[in-house]
């Protein structure tokens, strides 16, 4: 498999030219840097001189590495690489959960997340009040939330199970109404991350169908996806994550092209929808 320094365009790391004046995310040199501590299997030399007990080594692990772009207002970015490149890290940086260790990100605009399968929920209560704090989280009024209510579950398709408790969903159901809450709240910002996957093929359609809406009221979209057919459909922008570093940025199809090309697994239509 050829290095990412090997494809010519994978060098193309910069941000295309006029994006600054209007941008609704910047991101300037971000680092991310995780410590994790694990114990070390002790050999029989240190079994006998420290008793058994076991050694904790901490390790650094750099989930990015100077990474700067940008997302004009309405854009709709897609956010591509292999897993362990980033990509999650990147979308919970700049949706203020993670902090950055180095380098620096600004958001301009009310932000809603769909980041991960039922992520902010609270499994024991009902749907319908994990909608309520979702929408308070979100910033909306009380009054809003009521407007907004049965939209959100009747795209949701969830009937009865509005008023059970969440531990009794399934993981669809889960991602149902997390994807229904996300895109419901008028976010000026909203980030996706492997969303667009949840449920049956009916409500795939329906949610992509959701995103095409949003993208037509030019809505700043972040995209995160191995489906590759979808950033092609719906975005105006790609960028390519590779072991924490910005491999790539610039039109969908030129990123999907090189993507596909450094894992040399071709375009065909099984790769486009899961890569």
């Amino acid at each position: 498999m050829p290095s990412v320094s090997d494809d010519p365009r994978a060098s193309d790391a910069t941000v295309p030219a006029g994006l600054g004046d209007d941008a609704s995310i910047r991101v300037e040199n971000l680092s991310v840097t995780y410590r994790t501590s694990f114990e070390k299997r002790p050999t029989l030399k240190s079994t006998v001189t420290r008793m058994g007990r076991g050694e904790r080594t901490v390790r650094e692990i750099e989930a990015l590495q100077d990474v700067s772009f940008e997302v004009p207002r309405g854009a709709v970015l897609g956010l591509v690489g292999a897993n362990g490149a980033g990509k999650s890290t990147l979308v919970r940086t700049v949706a203020g959960i993670l902090p950055p260790t180095a380098g620096r990100v600004e958001v301009d605009g009310r932000v809603s997340t769909l980041l991960a399968l039922g992520v902010g929920f609270n499994r024991n209560i009902t749907g319908r009040e994990n909608v309520v704090l979702g929408g308070l989280a979100a910033g909306l009024t009380r009054d809003e939330l009521a407007e907004k209510y049965d939209e959100i579950a009747a795209f949701a398709e969830l009937g009865e199970f509005m008023d059970l408790p969440m531990r009794t969903y399934s993981s669809g159901m889960y991602g149902r109404l997390a994807f229904s809450v996300a895109v419901h709240m008028d976010p000026d910002i909203l980030l996706i991350d492997e969303a667009l996957s949840v449920g049956d093929a009916r409500f795939k359609r329906k949610s992509f169908e959701k995103m095409r809406e949003l993208c037509a009221e030019a809505r700043t979209i972040v995209l995160v996806t191995h489906a590759l057919g979808s950033v092609r459909d719906l975005c105006n922008q790609a960028i390519w994550l590779n072991k924490g570093r910005l491999a790539m940025c610039d039109e969908p199809d030129k990123v999907v092209e090189a993507y596909t090309r450094f894992l040399d697994v071709g375009e065909s239509e099984e790769v486009l929808e899961d890569v």
